[in-house]
């Protein structure tokens, strides 16, 4: 049958490419295997000239392959599966890369990009290291071609293409037995909601560079590993291992921010597995730098050096296994589905694992150590014992993650509890202890043996400064988190003086110990970096405050639903609510035809009349067959905290399009007087003058009267409404209240009589569905400190990097 519509070029052009790709990594890994073997010179430079060419054709078909792929999707070319898939016609432009990596075909084919573009790297600047350092980069990209080929070998399928047909992958749905199916196939199935978000363009591209360098240092090590050179490749390594720890590291907590401003649970880090699968890798590679630096330094930690850079790319790809296996589906937000791929994914590991592993003990006799035990008062001696925390945390943290893997296996059902967050924050903080002492006092020791009067004479001043900053803190920042008990308080505290001193002492180091030669100080600059990382993430969790407590009563959730109804306030639109020492206003919802979100203005006036602003937290239609809405978080930003908001409950948006034409009835009411209405009656208790409690804040300077009304419904509920009238400026102001559980509106509008003391109440029963909203508000308090931290750190990565970069080139020089 030939099919009407079709293109079939592009697929055609992508299938040869994703076979050249394959064909050329193979011959590349081959010809630099040769040249590292080869010993006479004029054949190492044929095999040379062969490794490049084939290295050169495997880029060509990497880009050729991103440009096809990027012209089936932004041309909408849907009898492709990828571009049905993943994207759609109503698809923002700038989101078109982002249907790219929403799929495991087009993030594989990202990681296979970068790996080009580190091998022309090594091929410029690796000198005699490039050909055993290419063999395993070349390797790396002949198993990532397998991932795209989508062929068959004997009844069993290798790798998944994303340029097979819809009709090839669905044929047993009818309408493909229609040679013009295209006219019914109108639109793809979209973007993942959540993943329409600008840090999604910039996160995954950066996230997959820092997966894809992790394979130079350890192709550093299967090197040395390889001609027995095991001292050469420690030099060159450590400014990759830099520039990998750097890149994924900012990768990470790109990932962070994606999630504090697209997802709901309140927050930049809630030990999702995915997010856990990246972090464990970065752990063992700081580890194995810092191991690094002491061998280039001291002699000692080789093989642990080796063995942290082995197990760096090894978590890579076992967390490439955990994210695209399906195992993690029910666990994390972020896992991919499932592609049939598993048992391609766990060779993926295995080809690497077993023989790094074999050669590292083969090897291990050879690999210089140094039987001496180290000087406890030496620095080489405090960074390994910082680099084995950092390994054990990693540990601790990959096997709580891995438990899906092992259930699976198993058929056990384990789990680290209700809480897993409390889990890893109670096993976690003791580490950032640890952690941070070590960074603050190391750099104030030297290699082999330091005098215990020099260190004090150096460190002294920087301890003394972090002990009164700390204290200062204890005592005026109000630290008083309590959901784990006094005992995780004691160690937040601990934890927060750790990070201040690994700020303070690492700053004054800059001076006292490299003599203000900022150019040096890469080091350093990154430590306190990491110190700042570490008191925004203990202050701005532990001081993280809810501010939308339900001061009304009333809410449309319930005790046990996934968000509490008591820290949740609902919002009838046009009326002012009450929310601590905000009064907040829900005034209108529009809806963006560019975005497809329907952005909600809530409008926070502060009760001191210092602040007025509005926030626009928004919801997108869920798609890919998922009902409902995902609602996307809006933020205020200060220099010393966020105002952080987002919907939990709204009405139903087609129902509230039916507005309310009620109007308000007025009656004149005095103290102890009842009123009635259809469903129940109504008290004016008394007349509070200036009140200052729970819920308002008035002081005796200003002019509010509020009306103190019980409300009693036929079934016997009972409600409090307290509507406002209140003198700013002038000018009378009336504040409703709402009893959305009875649908009605009070409000407060005038002193009628003084001397007979009636006053003019306002009665409003709603003949409609209320337009409501139902808000989540939090304060997060310096939590700028955090994302300073980040840029200061990879600064620092990069300061380092440049600084070893001239110490290699003045070597070459001398």
């Amino acid at each position: 049958m030939e099919f009407v519509g079709e293109h079939l070029l592009p697929g055609q052009l992508g299938h040869f490419f994703a076979i050249l790709s394959l064909v050329a990594s193979l011959v590349a890994t081959f010809a630099f295997f040769k040249v590292t073997n080869i010993k006479e010179i004029n054949e190492k430079k044929s095999w040379t000239r062969l490794a490049r060419g084939a290295f050169l054709a495997e880029t060509i078909s990497v880009i050729a392959l991103f440009v096809t792929l990027y012209y089936i999707i932004s041309n909408h070319l849907f009898e492709y599966k990828y571009a049905w898939q993943h994207s759609s016609r109503s698809l923002q432009v700038e989101y078109l890369l982002s249907c790219f990596w929403e799929g495991q075909e087009g993030s594989f084919m990202l990681w296979s990009f970068w790996h080009c573009v580190l091998g022309w790297i090594l091929i410029w600047r690796a000198k005699n290291w490039e050909a055993p350092v290419m063999t395993v980069l070349s390797f790396a990209q002949f198993t990532l071609a397998t991932m795209l080929v989508g062929i068959y070998f004997f009844n069993v399928k290798v790798g998944s293409s994303p340029f097979v047909l819809l009709r090839n992958e669905m044929d047993n749905a009818p309408i493909f037995s229609q040679p013009n199916y295209l006219e019914f196939v109108k639109d793809g199935n979209g973007l993942n909601a959540l993943l329409q978000n600008y840090w999604m363009v910039i996160h995954p591209p950066i996230l997959f560079l820092g997966f894809a360098s992790t394979i130079v240092p350890f192709a550093y090590a299967m090197a040395g590993l390889w001609t027995r050179d095991h001292n050469g490749w420690t030099k060159p390594a450590i400014p990759w291992a830099a520039f990998s720890g750097g890149i994924l590291g900012l990768g990470i907590m790109m990932g962070a921010a994606w999630a504090y401003e697209s997802l709901t649970f309140g927050g930049y880090w809630a030990w999702d597995p995915v997010e856990n699968a990246s972090l464990v890798p970065w752990m063992v590679l700081v580890a194995g730098m810092h191991t690094n630096l002491i061998y280039r330094s001291s002699g000692y930690s080789l093989k642990s050096t080796y063995v942290f850079y082995i197990l760096a790319f090894m978590l890579v790809l076992y967390s490439t296994f955990l994210t695209r296996s399906g195992v993690l589906g029910d666990t994390s937000v972020h896992a991919f589905t499932d592609l049939g791929m598993n048992v391609q994914l766990v060779l993926f590991m295995l080809v690497f694992l077993v023989p790094s592993f074999t050669l590292f003990f083969v090897r291990s006799k050879e690999i210089p150590t140094i039987k001496r035990e180290e000087n406890t008062y030496s620095r080489e001696f405090w960074m390994f014992i910082g680099s084995l925390v950092l390994f054990l945390s990693a540990f601790v943290i990959i096997v709580s993650t891995s438990l899906p893997v092992f259930n699976k296996i198993l058929k056990t059902n384990w789990a680290v509890g209700e809480d897993p967050e409390g889990f890893h924050n109670q096993v976690q903080i003791f580490v950032a202890i640890i952690i941070g002492l070590l960074t603050a006092v190391t750099q104030y020791l030297k290699y082999k043996d330091t005098s215990k009067s020099y260190f004090w004479r150096k460190a002294l001043i920087p301890t003394i400064m972090a002990v009164v900053l700390t204290v200062i803190i204890a005592i005026w920042g109000n630290i008083s988190y309590d959901k784990k008990g006094i005992g995780f308080l004691i160690a937040i505290h601990l934890g927060v003086f750790a990070a201040v001193y690994a700020v303070v002492a690492n700053a004054a180091y800059i001076w006292v110990g490299m003599n203000g030669k900022l150019k040096a100080a890469g080091a350093s600059i990154a430590h306190v970096g990491f110190g700042l990382v570490l008191v925004g993430i203990l202050i701005s969790s532990s001081k993280k405050t809810v501010l939308s407590h339900n001061t009304t009563g009333m809410s449309p959730l319930k005790v046990g639903d996934k968000e509490s109804p008591l820290e949740n306030i609902t919002l009838i639109k046009g009326i002012p609510t009450d929310m601590g020492k905000y009064m907040v206003t829900f005034r209108k919802d529009t809806l963006n035809e560019r975005d497809r979100k329907r952005y909600y203005e809530i409008n926070f006036r502060a009760k001191d009349g210092k602040e007025n602003f509005n926030l626009y937290p928004d919801i997108i239609e869920n798609n890919k067959g998922s009902e409902g809405v995902t609602p996307n978080p809006d933020a205020r930003h200060y220099w010393h905290k966020d105002i952080f908001t987002y919907l939990t409950f709204l009405a139903n948006p087609e129902k509230i399009r039916a507005q309310d034409t009620t109007t308000f009835r007025l009656k004149n009411v005095a103290v102890g007087d009842t009123l009635f209405y259809t469903n129940g009656l109504m008290i004016l208790n008394e007349v509070l003058v200036n009140p200052n409690n729970d819920k308002f804040k008035f002081s005796p300077q200003d002019t509010a009267l509020v009306l103190d009304i019980s409300v009693i419904s036929k079934e016997g509920n009972r409600f409090k409404a307290q509507p406002v009238l209140q003198i700013v400026d002038g000018a009378v102001q009336v504040l409703p209240d709402t009893v959305m559980a009875q649908s009605l509106v009070l409000q407060f509008n005038q002193v009628k009589d003084q001397e007979k003391g009636l006053l003019e109440l306002g009665v409003k029963e709603t003949s409609g569905v209320l337009d409501f909203v139902t808000l989540k508000a939090y304060e997060f308090p310096f939590i700028n400190v955090l994302w300073i931290g980040i840029i200061l750190t990879v600064i620092g990565f990069f300061m380092s990097i440049a600084h070893r970069l001239n110490l290699m080139a003045r070597e070459k020089k001398s």
